[in-house]
C-alpha cells in the first residue's frame, strides 16, 4: 500500500459557513503524484507523529464523532490504560490492520482509506480525575451566544473521539472498535455521523458544498500562512504544546426556507456566486480564489458584499484578525419533528485559543450574519486537542503520567 504521512492538498478550501469548511483543510508531506498513485481506500495517515491527525487534512468522505463519559470510580490509571488502548488500536486501522476486538470484520478488506482518530479532553474530565490545577484556562466554557439553543444531552463530554475516512465502513468498524475498548472506563454521551465529497468523484479536485449549495470554506487558513500555527496550535501549558482546541457546533439548516430564497437573495446573503464560490464584490471575471473587496461598490454605488452578507462578517478584518481553521461535514438526518430536514453542518473549529478565534467570531455572526436566520445552533463542545503520540507512546500521555 502506498504510504502517506499527512495527506496532500487535493484541492482548495471552500467559502465558509462562518462555520463550515466541508471542502477541506490542506496539510501534508505526500506528493501530488503519490496522491494520484494511491486508490482512496489505500492511503494512509500515520497516527503517531508531533500532531493529531484530522486537523490539517483533507476533509474524508465520512466522519463519526463521539464523546464519551468516565464510568463512576473510573480514576486516572483506568483513563490512562483507555487512551493506551484507544491510541494501539488506532494506530494499528491507520496502517490497514484490524483494531483488535470488536468491530464485527466490515472493514477487513477495505483499506486504511486514510482513517485518521483524533482524541479530545473536556473540562470536566480535569475535575473526574483530580487534575484540575492542569486545566488549561483556554478550556474555559463558552459564554452564550445569541439565538443559541444547545441540547445538553447532545453536547459536551469528558472525552471526544473524531474519526474519518474515505470509506463509512473502515469510519464505523473503527468507532465500533474504540467503543468496545472503552467498556467499563467510559460511557458513550452522544454520537454523530456526518458526509463529505468522496475523494475521486470529479474529474479534478475541486472544493465542496455544503447543503445550501454554496461552495464552503474558500478563505480558511493554510498551512503556509506565516500565522498559520500561532492560529491554530497551543504553545502551552506544557502538556498541550502543540495541541489544539476543537470547538464543536452541530448547526441545522432549515433548508425549506432557504430554498425558498431566489439565487442571487442566496447569493446577497452568503456574499459570493452560487454557480463557482466567486465574491460579488470581483466583477464577472472573478473566481473562487479571487480576493474578497469589502469596500467594492457597485455603478449604484452600494456595497457589492453586502452589510450583513456572510463573507463580511466572518472576514478576520471585521474581527480584529480573528480566525480559525474550520473543519466540517454536512448531515442529513432525517427529519424533524414538524416534518422538514433535520440536515446541516457538523461543524469543528480548531484553534490555538478560543476566546481569540470562535468566541469573537460567533458573537459578530450570532448578532450581524444575515445566514443566521437559517441556521439553528443545536449542539455544542469545546475540548483541549493533545499534541500527537510518539511510536510507543499514547494520546494524552503527558498529562495523565505527569
Amino acid at each position: 500500500m502506498t504510504a502517506v504521512s499527512r495527506r496532500a492538498v487535493l484541492g482548495g478550501a471552500g467559502a465558509g459557513l462562518a462555520v463550515g469548511a466541508v471542502g477541506g483543510v490542506w496539510g501534508g508531506r505526500a506528493t501530488a503524484r503519490e496522491e494520484a498513485a494511491a486508490l482512496p481506500g489505500q492511503r494512509r495517515v500515520a497516527f503517531h507523529g508531533p500532531r493529531q491527525g484530522g486537523i490539517v487534512e483533507p476533509a474524508q468522505a465520512r466522519v463519526e464523532w463521539a464523546a464519551f463519559d468516565l464510568v463512576a470510580g473510573a480514576g486516572r490509571d483506568r483513563a490512562a490504560g483507555l487512551l493506551r488502548d484507544w491510541s494501539a488500536a488506532a494506530a494499528r486501522m491507520a496502517v490497514g490492520e484490524p483494531g483488535g476486538d470488536g468491530g464485527g470484520g466490515i472493514a477487513l478488506d477495505a483499506g486504511p482509506s486514510s482513517l485518521t482518530v483524533t482524541f479530545g479532553f473536556g473540562a470536566s474530565l480535569f475535575d473526574k480525575l483530580g487534575l484540575a490545577d492542569r486545566r488549561p484556562p483556554a478550556l474555559a466554557a463558552l459564554p452564550a451566544f445569541p439565538g443559541d439553543a444547545l441540547d445538553p444531552a447532545r453536547s459536551d463530554g469528558d472525552l471526544w473521539v473524531q474519526i474519518g475516512a474515505d470509506d463509512a465502513l473502515v469510519a464505523v468498524h473503527a468507532l465500533r472498535v474504540l467503543r468496545r475498548l472503552s467498556a467499563g472506563v467510559a460511557a458513550p454521551r452522544w454520537l454523530m455521523s456526518g458526509f463529505a465529497r468522496t475523494p475521486g468523484t470529479t474529474p479534478t479536485p475541486m472544493t465542496g458544498r455544503n447543503l445550501m449549495g454554496q461552495v464552503d470554506g474558500t478563505n480558511n487558513p493554510r498551512p503556509q500562512d506565516g500565522d498559520f500555527a500561532a492560529k491554530v496550535f497551543a504553545t502551552g501549558p506544557d502538556w498541550m504544546a502543540g495541541g489544539s482546541y476543537a470547538v464543536l457546533r452541530r448547526i441545522r439548516m432549515l433548508l425549506d426556507d432557504w430554498e425558498s430564497l431566489p439565487a442571487d437573495r442566496q447569493e446577497r446573503l452568503v456574499g459570493r456566486r452560487k454557480s463557482d464560490g466567486a465574491p460579488l464584490s470581483g466583477g464577472p471575471d472573478a473566481g473562487e480564489r479571487t480576493p474578497v473587496d469589502l469596500a467594492a461598490t457597485g455603478p449604484d454605488g452600494v456595497l457589492a458584499i453586502a452589510p450583513d452578507a456572510h463573507v463580511r462578517v466572518a472576514a478576520p478584518a471585521s474581527n480584529g484578525g480573528a480566525a480559525m481553521l474550520r473543519r466540517g461535514f454536512s448531515f442529513h438526518d432525517g427529519l424533524s419533528a414538524d416534518g422538514s430536514p433535520d440536515a446541516g453542518l457538523l461543524f469543528a473549529a480548531f484553534q490555538a485559543d478560543p476566546a481569540r478565534g470562535f468566541v469573537p467570531v460567533q458573537q459578530r455572526l450570532a448578532r450581524g450574519d444575515g445566514l443566521s436566520r437559517f441556521l439553528r445552533h443545536e449542539a455544542g463542545a469545546l475540548f483541549a486537542v493533545p499534541p500527537g503520540a510518539p511510536e510507543g507512546g499514547y494520546v494524552g500521555q503527558p498529562l495523565l503520567e505527569g
